[in-house]
């Protein structure tokens, strides 16, 4: 989203020509208007499966990567995120013909491609941690993974790389010397940050508290993403790392979600990418569909998005696996504009909530925000 777009003019246009709800040709140019870049996860295209469904919750449906494409850009979004564990052999090994038939793909359904995640945790190989595992050979293995996930992206023209790290972390208490994982972790980041540098890429690491791992994943939080980011970039002496934030995440710690962004701003360490979704508080991360959940603070998340200047993409990481997948990325969609827009509004008379909120009265402040959010 730019802020050269955020003028007088078009916030005027949030009451007059985006004035009511916001779908169909309405809704497709709100985005153009405003330039919100919107993505999806390839695997939000998928047919989905888990423990209690191994098999898929959409038998049938093929869920390979050039039929996800076709999917994406069925439900009208414009980017598409992916895994570098999509363009490599069964070795580990970076495979052209993988690249190049997604490539075409691409070209042919007009997609962007924005951010490349790093899969260091659905093989068994994993499953003891990537590039925090006490194996030696393994942790190595992993950080090849992880800078050769970054050529891929850099061939396939993605804008950044990411690390959630999955399989890094703890079930038990003494189960790991939490000094040594955690240099292990920053010492892999700085690795990939010098890589991803180099490439002409930004880097982010995306926090979770928990799941896959059932005591605490490696970076369980985005306030130690920042830490972690800012103690990375010192070492490398630039701003290129920073931190991909998923709402469903945070909602997992109920922290607010809001917060972090100002955090970031404050420490001096960017914002790389968002997954927007939706969580329970105090859950799991069940990756519903964005905007089914608290209005106020996901109005709140993106108002914070736009004070803080973020120009980044918003990628749908959900696993709809009841729904159909191509209605569900385009109502996520949907309703993240519609949220979008209240935030939009907000911010328009942000004169007024920011002197109220200097009284420290928040049903001053409420009352500024009342009838755009309700």
């Amino acid at each position: 989203m730019s802020t050269r777009q955020i003028t007088k003019d078009n916030l005027k246009k949030l009451e007059e020509e985006y004035s009511g709800y916001l779908e169909g040709e309405k809704l497709d140019k709100f985005f153009e208007d405003f330039d919100i870049k919107f993505a999806a996860g390839h695997w939000a295209a998928g047919g989905f499966a888990d423990r209690f469904a191994p098999d898929g919750y959409n038998p049938g449906m093929d869920s390979g990567i050039i039929k996800q494409i076709e999917r994406v850009a069925q439900s009208g979004i414009k980017g598409i995120e992916f895994h570098e564990a999509l363009f490599i052999d069964k070795n580990y090994k970076k495979d052209d013909t993988k690249i190049n038939a997604v490539k075409e793909a691409l070209k042919e359904h007009n997609l962007i491609p924005t951010n490349m995640n790093t899969n260091l945790f659905s093989d068994s190989k994993w499953k003891l941690g990537g590039i925090t595992n006490a194996n030696k050979t393994i942790r190595d293995s992993a950080l090849a993974v992880a800078l050769q996930g970054v050529d891929i992206a850099k061939e396939l023209g993605c804008s950044s790389v990411a690390l959630w790290p999955g399989s890094d972390g703890w079930d038990y208490n003494f189960e790991v010397n939490y000094g040594v994982i955690i240099d292990r972790f920053i010492e892999g980041c700085i690795a990939i940050n010098k890589k991803a540098k180099s490439s002409g890429l930004k880097f982010g690491t995306e926090a979770k508290l928990h799941e896959p791992r059932e005591g605490n994943m490696v970076c369980p939080t985005t306030h130690m993403a920042i830490l972690v980011s800012k103690i990375v970039n010192e070492e490398c002496g630039a701003t290129n790392m920073g931190v991909a934030i998923d709402y469903g995440h945070e909602q997992m710690y109920a922290v607010e979600p809001a917060s972090m962004l100002y955090m970031a701003k404050r420490a001096g360490v960017p914002v790389v990418n968002f997954h927007v979704n939706n969580a329970k508080l105090h859950s799991n991360d069940e990756d519903r569909i964005a905007g089914t959940g608290d209005i106020w603070r996901l109005a709140d998340f993106c108002y914070a998005a736009i004070d803080t200047g973020y120009d980044g993409w918003f990628g749908e990481d959900q696993f709809t696996y009841r729904t159909d997948p191509v209605k569900s990325m385009a109502m996520s969609r949907e309703f993240f504009a519609n949220v979008m827009k209240k935030s939009l509004r907000i911010y328009a008379v942000r004169d007024k909530l920011e002197k109220a909120q200097s009284k420290g009265d928040a049903c001053e402040a409420l009352e500024v925000v009342k009838k755009i959010i309700l």
